[in-house]
């Protein structure tokens, strides 16, 4: 069993305030512990981000290119032991741990033309012998909070883009999955990157604030739960720092009666139960248009659910693992209990779940719940497990109204072969993320992810181009270079 430290300035660091255990999810075994970081470990890490900040802001951008050229092969290289670390820890199948790690690699490609990304604007002649221009420096250090359900590909959304503009950058990656994110980053050095742009400190709530107090780190970025996002950006606000941070979800699929059915089974049940629901994107709510579309619907969903296989991490015939602790489990049973005990009906459960070999692993079958309505509990919570709950409705105005009015606004999708009823849908929708046909409508590299409401708080989404802007500043330069000697004289009235 090892104690997973933190890398900083270049070198890994062993200081231990306090240990977390590290569970594999597929075996209920702690196989190692975490490194809380003292504050003085969180301190010494800003200090050499700061210290590297003025020479790598300097460094040409297509310098910081080469860098991330041979990171991404790096990337490649090493995908299998990074999906092995992404399983032991996450219970994640290899097969979703290499689409996770996959994604992430995108996002460093995205990089690879961040000097075009980076050019200024230009204008000659705004005024009498004056120029105006642009540029986009970077914001200085900055620091990203990312969860346990994509260790490798949410950092991944952060680093490659921040550090590209020229940045410097601190990583609290969560404490249940910590190897994977730690192993990657040492792979930065590895490409070329100076020491002490690129630092990873392990820990808890209490790593946490003291980078958001800490002066010297200008933007924070996060991805987590609702209640925590909200917290991150209030506390970054008040100590005067950007903030995105990205919160919690309740994906809806409406399913239109003229919809190809057998389409949309495939497409709700890889998008519901892949990674064990653990996805802020899942679609856990099927809102069926009829109840005639409604039993159709679950028929098939019936027939189709009963080849899923649930299995360790390293199984990849399995179609999903574990979750990732037993708390997070019996949570996922509780609001299961929940929707049974306030009326909806269990179709089929997947609460007492065991595999073969591996009793104590923290498995939850794939579940399907009928006659669920918006008072339920578990529709309005945000469940994060391989649960697909079905809300019959008579319209599709009724079907957009429930999302609508759902506090949660990340992503959603339509199922229908009608072009004039999509198209109503996408725009009227409110969600940040729209699927036509398409269950998972997680934007690529060169778009940019995010929810609306209060699946996000912050002006600027992930990756892409708002994260060029959330990481860089503008600053607009005016000049005049007066001709032959002539001037204007004092002038007290605004400059037009």
């Amino acid at each position: 069993m090892a104690n997973i430290g933190h890398f900083i300035g270049g070198a890994l660091v062993s200081d231990s305030l306090r240990e977390i255990p590290v569970y594999n999810p597929s075996t209920g075994g702690v196989d190692n512990t975490v490194a809380t970081a003292s504050l003085e470990t969180v301190k010494h890490a800003i200090e050499k981000a700061t210290n590297a900040f003025p020479a790598w802001r300097d460094t040409p951008p297509a310098k910081r290119v080469k860098v991330m050229q041979n990171f991404k092969l790096l990337l490649d290289e090493n995908k299998d032991t990074i999906c092995e670390l992404i399983g032991q820890e996450h219970g994640k199948i290899g097969h979703d741990a290499l689409g996770e790690l996959t994604r992430g690699i995108e996002n460093v490609e995205y990089t690879l033309g961040i000097a075009e990304k980076l050019k200024g604007e230009h204008s000659n002649n705004v005024g009498p012998d004056i120029d105006s221009w642009s540029e986009f420096a970077p914001v200085g250090v900055v620091a990203g909070i990312t969860p346990f359900n994509f260790p490798a590909m949410v950092p991944l959304w952060m680093y490659p883009i921040a550090i590209a503009c020229g940045n410097c950058f601190i990583l609290k990656p969560s404490e249940k999955a910590p190897s994977a994110p730690l192993f990657i980053a040492k792979l930065l050095k590895e490409a070329g990157l100076p020491d002490g742009v690129m630092n990873v400190v392990n820990g808890d709530h209490e790593v946490v604030n003291a980078l958001l107090t800490d002066d010297r780190i200008k933007a924070v970025s996060f991805v987590g739960s609702t209640n925590v996002a909200e917290y991150i950006y209030k506390t970054a606000a008040d100590n005067g720092k950007r903030c995105q941070a990205l919160g919690g979800a309740k994906n809806h699929a409406i399913v239109m009666p003229d919809a190809d059915l057998d389409n949309a089974v495939e497409q709700l049940i890889g998008a519901a139960f892949g990674s064990s629901g653990e996805r802020c994107m899942a679609l856990s709510v099927a809102v069926a248009i009829g109840d005639d579309v409604a039993d159709r619907l679950i028929d098939k969903l019936s027939t189709a659910m009963e080849g899923l296989k649930v299995g360790p991490y390293h199984d990849n015939s399995a179609n999903f693992g574990a979750v990732i602790s037993a708390e997070h489990r019996d949570a996922v049973v509780a609001h299961i209990n929940s929707a049974e005990e306030q009326g909806a009906k269990i179709l089929i459960d997947g609460r007492h779940t065991k595999v073969d070999g591996y009793e104590n692993g923290y498995f939850v079958g794939g579940t399907l719940i009928d006659n669920v309505t918006t008072e339920m509990s578990s529709y309005q919570a945000e469940i994060f497990g391989p649960v697909l709950q079905i809300v019959r409705v008579s319209s599709m105005e009724d079907a957009m109204r429930l999302v609508n009015e759902h506090e949660y606004g990340n992503g959603t999708c339509i199922f229908t072969r009608d072009g004039e009823a999509a198209r109503y849908f996408s725009k009227n929708i409110e969600v940040g993320m729209v699927g036509i046909n398409i269950p998972l409508p997680v934007p690529v590299s060169y778009h940019s992810f995010g929810g609306w409401k209060r699946s996000v708080f912050g002006d600027l989404g992930a990756y892409g181009p708002d994260a060029v802007r959330f990481y860089t500043k503008r600053k607009t330069i005016t000049q005049r270079w007066p001709s032959n000697g002539v001037r204007e004289g004092i002038k007290f009235s605004f400059p037009s």
